[in-house]
């Protein structure tokens, strides 16, 4: 089966290094498989999206020298991710939660593996006081595990991975203020995209176990993975758009050869042996 790999980049900001590692990664990929490489733009991120720098991306993408088939962009899928979550919650495994993350930090704060301050489940803690109040759906991760018992994933470098995803609690699966969360769009757009092998940064290597919990759930096929890794900066912290590292498009811009950055980028994987 020849492989099929995507690059999903959100427009809340420009492209930097990582991003274009990221990408050449799963082109690569998928050229050595020979598939196909795609690109999905993952536009549902609210009034942090940016339509504009969907064109930007595009741009990025053929300075660096990649090909793609583009596929439809998050906001043409709400219709599924409301499916979705609509079926888990008639089963049982989804809640209302109205609870700010300060309600939680107050309860038992902790770091969770989202970045976030979660203490453990909130089910009964906050109800909504009216259907009219904003609220989350959680996934009852108690019931969901019950349901799908012991589950493995793997991936390319690491090999055979057995699924505990109770490091992230009951994850949000529906934002109070947007349709999807990271967790349940990414999950079903891969499967709706037939993505073969997903390939992303070590750092969401923890959320593959609630991604194949949920393709356990909703019937969906299981793809391969590869986490590869991250570009960091000169203070060893990963590259964000949020700390303003340097724009892909600023260098396309001055006049840099995106063919050269490519192909050091491909000996630093090379080199690093990801």
């Amino acid at each position: 089966m020849s492989v099929v790999t995507r690059f999903a980049p959100s427009p809340n900001g420009p492209l930097h290094l990582g991003h274009a590692f990221s990408a050449i990664v799963a082109a690569d990929e998928a050229a050595a498989g020979g598939g196909e490489f795609l690109l999905r733009i993952e536009d549902i991120d609210g009034p942090r999206t940016r339509p504009e720098l969907a064109d930007e991306f595009r741009r990025d993408l053929e300075w660096l020298g990649l090909q793609w088939r583009e596929v439809p962009a998050q906001s043409t899928r709400l219709e599924s991710y409301r499916q979705a979550a609509s079926r888990l919650e008639r089963e049982g495994l989804l809640y209302r939660c109205v609870a700010t993350r300060r309600d939680m930090a107050a309860i038992a704060p902790r770091r969770g593996a989202d970045g976030i301050e979660y203490p453990g489940s909130a089910k009964g803690l906050y109800p909504p006081a009216s259907l009219d109040e904003p609220f989350a759906l959680r996934l009852d991760l108690d019931a969901a595990l019950e349901r799908v018992g012991d589950l493995v994933w793997e991936d390319q470098a690491a090999g055979c991975v057995h699924v505990d995803p109770r490091e992230f609690g009951d994850v949000v699966l529906v934002r109070k203020d947007l349709p999807a969360s990271y967790h349940l769009a990414v999950t079903l757009d891969d499967a709706a995209d037939g993505v073969t092998l997903v390939t992303r940064g070590r750092d969401l290597f923890a959320s593959t176990d609630v991604h194949r919990v949920l393709q356990e759930l909703l019937g969906l096929p299981v793809p391969r993975y590869l986490h590869h890794d991250l570009i960091m900066d000169s203070r060893g912290r990963k590259l964000s758009k949020s700390r303003g590292s340097a724009a892909l498009s600023d260098r396309r811009r001055a006049g840099e050869d995106g063919l050269q950055l490519a192909r050091e980028l491909r000996a630093r994987r090379k080199g690093a042996g990801t």
